[in-house]
């Protein structure tokens, strides 16, 4: 990604979440980064009030419009900004910016006329049905880095709060913005800051998380979006696009999970991770996917979301269907069952401590961090060879070649799941396909995409109850409960195993 000529004001930044710490802490901890340590920092309080029509025409429009107070309220300075291209799925963002310096609190149409608003606005309409939507205040500590290689980077620690009505929620985050030289400055400063700080990916701006909190979405999670694809793409193109997604996915439930005790999140996050292994795989011929960074940094922290996600199935989706056949007409059953289930929620509360500690390591960070390095830098596909070019592959057949692939190691599979392992093994097959096709609908034929992904679904979720059932018994089991409800749970499940 290249910065635009100066005529078109663009703001280059990447964009982290930080731990809930102390604010003083977390400057301690940024000013151990070599490239900070000498540098005098700048405090100054900001407020931001960002303006919408009452049916959000901007945000539909990805377009940002604030007013920023600079200072205290007696000696205070004001900016007009304007910025569009928001709503990326990546913590590096590439946006317009136009900013002006104003006179006062009101917006100012003037100084919106060297800007896109022209082309927006044709007659006056939407400026007329502006109102403030949402306000942010914090206070920005920052830096500005000046490297040999001539690239500048100012360096921002924002803590503060974003409110919109009633509600409010905490800005905790740190900003690397690009003012002079290429986006791999953003990324080698980053990766000394997250060698003591964990750094967390934040695809959403401050403005979309704004409009988010006013519409009660902020702490929703963030489900599958796959990305258009075109048949003109190039298979390192598509591989981008679908992998950025689907790591987008995973970073965002993640920074979510952090305050947020709801099962869908974690659940959305593994979901994110499953998709971006798969797909992995899915591209794994294609040049750049091969040298993805090691996860192995991230091992820790994915087992014990794993352990949890057990936990909270077992919790709130396998057990609660089954108290009635497992206490009905049988004395004393009924204390077993409220003793496991209160085991069982403590056992819960302390995975999720664990898996929120976890979280904050800074090898997590950075190991986040490379990720998303190698996906901004993803490189081209290498040149056609003229003498090859016959046989090159077309993004629609390689799509189609490598699905049915897939549903053709499935179908061998199920001819052979005569054991817990093989049915494990046909169940990941079954997830792997899924998200395939998934991944490349755009690209495959709708009529088969449709049968198979309905196989594969329903696949998945049959197998995927057997397996809830044995892993609650295995959770129980380790709990101490009582062992005729493990036998019961066994029971079930034996029950339950394909025939």
């Amino acid at each position: 990604m290249k910065p635009d000529p100066p005529d078109h004001p663009q703001e280059i930044e990447l964009k982290f979440a930080l731990p809930a710490v102390a604010p003083g802490q977390l400057e301690k901890l940024l000013a151990r980064t070599p490239a900070l340590a000498r540098r005098q920092a700048r405090r100054m309080p900001l407020h931001n009030v960002y303006f919408d029509t009452p049916d959000q025409i901007l945000r539909k429009r990805k377009i940002a419009l604030r007013l920023r107070r600079v200072g205290s309220v007696s000696q205070a300075s004001w900016l007009q900004t304007l910025k569009t291209g928001g709503g990326g799925n990546s913590a590096l963002s590439q946006r317009g910016e136009w900013e002006s310096a104003v006179t006062g609190a009101g917006l100012d149409l003037l100084a919106l006329q060297a800007t896109p608003w022209p082309g927006i606005d044709i007659d006056g309409a939407v400026f007329s049905a502006l109102a403030p939507c949402f306000v942010t205040s914090f206070e920005r500590t920052s830096w500005t880095v000046r490297k040999r290689d001539a690239s500048i980077v100012e360096v921002s620690l924002d803590i503060g709060q974003v409110r919109a009505g009633d509600r409010h929620a905490a800005i905790c985050e740190l900003e690397l913005e690009l003012l002079a030289g290429q986006p791999s400055a953003l990324f080698a400063l980053a990766g000394q800051i997250a060698a003591s700080l964990a750094l967390l990916p934040e695809h959403r701006s401050k403005a979309e998380r704004g409009y988010a909190l006013a519409q009660n979405r902020l702490t929703l999670p963030l489900h599958a979006q796959p990305p258009s694809l075109g048949v003109k793409l190039q298979p390192a193109a598509a591989a981008q696009r679908v992998l950025r997604e689907m790591f987008c996915q995973f970073t965002g439930n993640l920074n979510t999970l952090r305050f947020s005790d709801d099962p869908e999140v974690l659940h959305q996050a593994r979901v994110g991770w499953r998709r971006f292994k798969s797909a992995c795989r899915l591209f794994r011929q294609v040049p750049g996917v091969a040298a993805r960074p090691s996860v192995e940094a991230l091992k820790t922290l994915l087992t014990l979301m794993g352990e949890l996600r057990d936990l909270d199935v077992a919790q709130t989706e396998t057990l609660p269907g089954l108290a009635a056949a497992y206490v009905a007409g049988k004395p004393g059953r009924d204390k077993n069952w409220r003793d496991m289930t209160q085991a069982l929620a403590q056992a819960t509360q302390l995975q999720r401590k664990a898996t929120r500690y976890a979280l904050g390591a800074p090898t997590v960070g950075a190991a986040l961090l490379a990720i998303t390095q190698w996906l901004e830098e993803f490189p081209d596909a290498p040149k056609a060879d003229p003498a090859k070019e016959s046989r090159t592959v077309p993004l629609r057949r390689w799509a189609g070649l490598r699905v049915s692939r897939w549903h053709r190691q499935l179908k061998h599979a199920l001819k052979n799941a005569d054991t817990p392992e093989c049915q494990h093994r046909v169940r990941i097959l079954a997830k792997r396909l899924r998200y395939g096709m998934e991944a490349l609908q755009p690209l495959l034929p709708r009529r088969r995409t449709q049968r198979w992904l309905a196989q594969a679904t329903a696949l998945q979720t049959r197998m995927g109850r057997t397996r809830d059932v044995t892993q609650a018994g295995v959770i129980l089991e380790k709990l101490e409960a009582a062992p005729e409800l493990v036998e019961f749970l066994r029971g079930i499940a034996f029950g339950q195993r394909p025939t």
